[in-house]
Order: structure tokens, then sequence, then C-alpha cells
């Protein structure tokens, strides 16, 4: 994947419920999405389920038509696919990117980041914080709390973790002599 998602923004959210999305993940969401006659502003999708999480999950259309796939390929009827098509696919949202480059956030979303009407007068601040093949969307009081509460809890080196793991497409090599 040559786009991903990368860094962290912070957008108010206007008067009208909307969002500024970052140029650098406008052009990720313009990629993972073919525009048509009828869908001529690119398109995204907003994942707000899972009860225990605190912020919405966002895809491009491609990135969205991924995790679906993904989804579908567990047993039909299964307990895992139940709660996935519920947590992944019902509880979502697809949202067009306005030509100012923001999105509306939809009601459903803003009950998830837990932003009022009365906190959107305030000048209510959101989070957009890249993880590669997604982004997370966060009320920004949020995501600090969770931020300052996982950053370095462990005081263990990121890379030194993903040491531990072999790199996505590359082959290990096995000794020939090892039994």
């Amino acid at each position: 994947m040559s786009e991903t998602f990368r860094g962290e923004y912070y957008q108010k959210v206007d008067s009208k419920a909307r969002v500024l999305i970052p140029a650098a993940f406008r052009r990720v969401l313009d990629a993972g999405d073919s525009r048509t006659p009828d869908s001529p502003r690119t398109r995204m999708v907003i994942v707000y389920g899972g009860k225990d999480r605190q912020h919405c999950d966002c895809y491009s259309m491609a990135g969205a038509d991924a995790l679906a796939a993904w989804v579908e390929s567990l047993p039909l009827g299964s307990k895992a696919r139940i709660r996935t098509e519920r947590d992944l696919i019902t509880r979502s949202a697809t949202v067009e990117v306005d030509d100012d480059g923001r999105i509306v956030l939809p009601t459903q979303v803003r009950e998830k980041l837990g932003i009022t009407p009365e906190m959107i007068k305030e000048g209510v601040e959101s989070a957009l914080a890249g993880a590669a093949d997604r982004f997370g969307l966060w009320r920004a009081d949020a995501y600090r709390a969770v931020e300052d509460d996982e950053d370095d809890d462990d005081h263990e080196d990121a890379l030194a973790i993903l040491g531990r793991f072999p790199k996505p497409n590359q082959r290990l090599i096995h000794n020939a002599d090892a039994g």
C-alpha cells in the first residue's frame, strides 16, 4: 500500500457539525474511491460500532470494501460474523467529502464521540489519528487522555515490539540443518 493514513491532526467541529479532513488524508481517500457520475465526490466510511470504543474508525471506500470482505470470510451465522457484521458493517455510515474538504458528522457518530450540541456551540475539537489503512476519529480531549495513558506505559520502544514479528511479505530464511 503506497498511500497510508499517517499523523495526528486536530480540527474544530463547526456549527454545522462539520470537520475538515486534512489534505494528506483526503489524498488517501481520493485514491481509495472510484468516483462515478452518480457519486462525483470522494466518499468514506465511518465505523462507529463497538460499545467499548471511544472513537470511530474511518476508511476509504476501498478500505471499507476490504474490511467487508474480511467480515464475509467468517462462517455465515457464526457468533463472530454476527458480531463483526453488527459492529463493523451495520454500525457504519458512508459520508461524502465536500468541495472544501469537510465531512458532516452523522448523529450516530456525534453520539459515539460524546459530542453534544452544547459542545459544538462551545467549539469542541476533534482528533484524527492515522493508523495506516484507516484513521481514528475522536473527540480531542478523549484522544489526549487515552494517548497519555497508553503512551510509554511499559517503557518498551515501538521498534523493539515490531522486531518480534516478521515483516509482511518478507520470507523467513530457515537454516537447512535445523531440525
